[in-house]
């Protein structure tokens, strides 16, 4: 993957995809890695309804816990 996409759909689905076959240990680690501000994504993500869950490691629906 050369970016991260910019719809927060698609984001989502790249981070989880990221995180769950392991090429990086936390969003932290993805964000340096491509260049884009961690909190810029959370914000974004949680306006679309989603949260990172650091102890699951993946983006998660805010409402869900």
């Amino acid at each position: 993957m050369d970016y991260l996409p910019q719809d927060p759909f698609m984001l989502i689905s790249s981070i989880n995809m990221l995180l769950r076959d392991g090429e990086y240990e936390s969003l932290e680690d993805i964000c340096a890695s491509f260049d884009r501000d961690e909190e810029e994504i959370k914000t974004t993500l949680l306006q679309h309804g989603y949260i990172y869950n650091e102890t699951q490691k993946q983006m998660i629906p805010a409402d869900c816990c």
